[in-house]
């Protein structure tokens, strides 16, 4: 408690060093597009010293996104890899991360699928940088902005839609003005789903109330709560081979076989969860601001699954198992923002506490005409039905009668920060700051008995504190208000307790991990809408770990790139949005490709506004070929898809959308979680979609 009132204490005595110039504003006058609400202040797009990529809610419906994992499909250098199908998870810059999701800039790190149906914007902010956000973001960060309730206006819309697999959504945002100094809105949705895979179902649900108070023309309250629920399918895809797989050189999916799915109606994930937050702004002066944001939320998450552990050409052998997540958090964050002649200065100060409780217990199939039971089972390849097994046997399935893991960790995060925009003068912009960052970790390990028991005897605690220091330098400069050049270097880590915080692994005793990244770029907004940014960036990853013998090692990745992004109106009937990243990944310790990254991609979508009540949109996707797993072991082929989309207004109130996926019904692979679990793209698919506005 001591050490949490001095760094209040030092926040505001730095707030009151800078509070004496009151001549500038903290917040700027920029375009909403144009600025990155997360950073601290929100900073227009131009003048950040790293590559962002921002989507809005009108981006989000024109282009019919469902998730968040829709998005990332058109955003450059980054792109989804399986999540073992119950999972947001992404690569970028190569990085393979499930936990580098945020909400309002605080951390959203459980694995489920977010929705969309309460966002504003969407901000993916790329290269490793632990000065905003904490630990973490190692190869960037997705951080979503959330709608709130607006004092002064009253509005309402709904939003319904159907697909041809007979996928179904609803969602409805109502604003009201409660009175001059309050107003409520509420944001609810549900989804069910549905696409090209035997089995697949599934519900989700969504509400979320917020609040928003004016105390007085200097202090705004704002109060949120969320409740969740989803459940759906679990799908992890199918084998690779490599003769069945078109290939004679390294293993490939299966076509033959990409109509069967490898499980029962017991593949099951569900989430529930309940986000309570509330924020606190207050202006003090003309040039210094607070803000105060405490959030705490309890999460519920299960999964259970079968998956094709091996393929032998003729049967696979299925392997499973059933994890529960138990994970409470509450966080504090507080920053003091200040302008002064030369710029603007901001301290912050995050806590956050996590208890996290974890249990998997692995699949256990019991065959009744085996002489012992929880023998591997193998299944014919071709199989829809997986309770007879290769030999014509019947077997018996569960997931609760052997346990593998079991585990309950506490966190304790504490750190500060200082972070500075400075003007050098009219055209240089230096950006400088730091932030100091203790992770205490405790992990209880139950030991689990061996052979065939759900009994656990007795645990063991392990734990350890990490501190970091994450450094962030950029140097802007700008021949004119409208373009930039920058020059920029961050840094972020991991402990050793990973994403998850389930386990140390053998590496415990080894310092975190640490992302490096430096970046050259240019950026270039034009007069009549369109804006331009490229960027060359250079990462490093840093990894130690035991060598097997008895000593240590330094493992790690190097991966630098290109990339190249511009987007808005081309005139008054046509706009664009194209990106393209070209990378070369290499192991920092020996030799060979790196997986899940493929070398080219590149998205584009154009659209042409015929006029006031007509607009046409065609849209593509490019991924090039990728490793899987294992060098020279499976792949997964490059691919282009076409998407298109028709916006028909015939009155101001009144949206018909018609999105088309996948028009020429191509067959392709766009991501794997290892070597037999290849997801299978959409075909042709459909979706008309209906937005009343009152």
């Amino acid at each position: 408690m001591k050490k949490i009132i001095f760094l209040f204490a030092l926040v505001f005595t730095t707030s009151a060093i800078y509070a004496q110039d009151e001549e500038l504003e903290v917040k700027g006058n920029v375009l909403f597009k144009d600025q990155v609400n997360s950073m601290k202040p929100p900073v227009p797009v131009i003048n950040v010293p790293q590559t962002v990529s921002i989507l809005t809610d009108e981006d989000i419906l024109d282009q019919g996104f469902r998730a968040l994992g829709d998005i990332v499909r058109y955003v450059p250098g980054i792109h989804t890899t399986q999540g073992e199908g119950h999972r947001d998870a992404v690569v970028i810059r190569g990085v393979r991360t499930t936990a580098d999701f945020y909400q309002n800039g605080l951390r959203d790190d459980v694995q489920y699928y977010r929705s969309l149906y309460n966002v504003e914007q969407v901000e993916v902010l790329k290269g490793p940088n632990a000065l905003l956000f904490g630990r973490g973001g190692t190869g960037g960060l997705i951080n979503r902005v959330s709608k709130k309730a607006v004092i002064g206006e009253t509005f309402s819309n709904l939003n319904v839609g159907l697909d041809s697999f007979g996928a179904g959504d609803f969602a409805a945002d109502g604003n009201m003005q409660v009175n001059d100094s309050a107003a409520f809105r509420l944001m609810v949705h549900s989804d069910s789903l549905a696409n090209h895979r035997d089995q697949y179902d599934g519900e989700r649900f969504g509400i979320n109330p917020t609040m928003t108070f004016a105390v007085n023309p200097d202090t705004e309250i704002g109060l949120s709560f969320e409740y969740l629920d989803h459940e759906r399918y679990i799908d992890r895809g199918i084998p690779t081979s490599r003769t069945g797989g078109g290939s004679t050189s390294t293993d490939r999916p299966v076509d033959a076989l990409n109509g069967i799915t490898y499980g029962t109606d017991g593949n099951v994930h569900t989430t529930e969860a309940s986000i309570l937050t509330g924020t606190l702004v207050h202006n003090y002066s003309d040039s210094g601001k607070v803000n105060l944001t405490v959030s705490s939320n309890d999460f519920n998450k299960m999964y259970q699954n079968l998956y094709v552990n091996s393929y032998d050409g003729t049967n696979v052998e299925l392997k499973g198992y059933n994890d529960v997540t138990l994970r409470e958090t509450t966080t504090i964050a507080f920053s003091n923002v200040n302008s002064f002649d030369r710029g603007t200065l901001t301290v912050g100060l995050d806590i956050i506490e996590t208890d996290n409780e974890n249990t998997r217990f692995n699949s256990y199939f019991d065959n009744q005409n085996a002489a012992s039971s929880g023998v591997s089972n193998f299944f014919p390849a071709t199989n829809k039905d997986f309770q007879i097994d290769k030999d014509g046997n019947r077997t018996a399935l569960d997931y609760t009668s052997d346990i593998k893991t079991k585990a309950k960790t506490e966190i304790e995060v504490t750190s500060i920060y200082l972070n500075g925009n400075i003007d050098l003068s009219d055209q240089w912009i230096m950006v400088l700051g730091a932030r100091y960052e203790q992770v205490d970790t405790s992990i209880e390990k139950f030991s689990v008995a061996s052979g065939r028991s759900a009994l656990t005897t007795g645990s063991a605690t392990t734990s350890r504190d990490d501190s970091n220091v994450s450094p962030r330098l950029g140097v802007i400069y700008k021949p004119q208000e409208n373009m930039s050049l920058y020059l920029s270097y961050s840094e972020s880590f991991i402990p050793k307790s990973g994403e998850q915080y389930k386990s140390w692994g053998s590496n415990a005793a080894f310092d975190p991990d640490v992302y490096e990244n430096t970046e050259i770029g240019f950026k270039y907004n034009a007069d009549s809408g369109i804006s331009l940014a490229v960027a060359y960036f250079d990462q490093e990853t840093v990894k130690g770990q035991e060598d097997g013998v008895g000593g240590s090692e330094v493992i790690g990745m190097a991966i630098d790139g290109f990339e190249f992004e511009v987007g808005g109106q081309i005139n008054d009937q046509n706009s664009i949005n194209f990106g393209l990243t070209n990378v070369d990944a290499t192991k920092s310790a020996g030799s060979g490709e790196q997986k899940e990254i493929p070398e080219l991609t590149w998205s584009l979508w154009y659209t042409h506004q015929a006029n006031d009540e007509f607009a046409i949109s065609f849209g593509a996707i490019y991924q090039d070929d990728q490793l899987i797993n294992k060098e020279n072991e499976a792949r997964l082929d490059d691919f282009t898809r076409v998407d298109m989309a028709m916006v028909f207004t015939p009155t101001d109130s009144d949206t018909v959308r018609l999105n088309i996926e996948n028009l020429s019904d191509d067959t392709y692979y766009p991501h794997s979680h290892s070597t037999h679990q290849a997801s299978v793209g959409e075909p042709l698919n459909l979706r008309v979609s209906y937005q009343k506005t009152f």
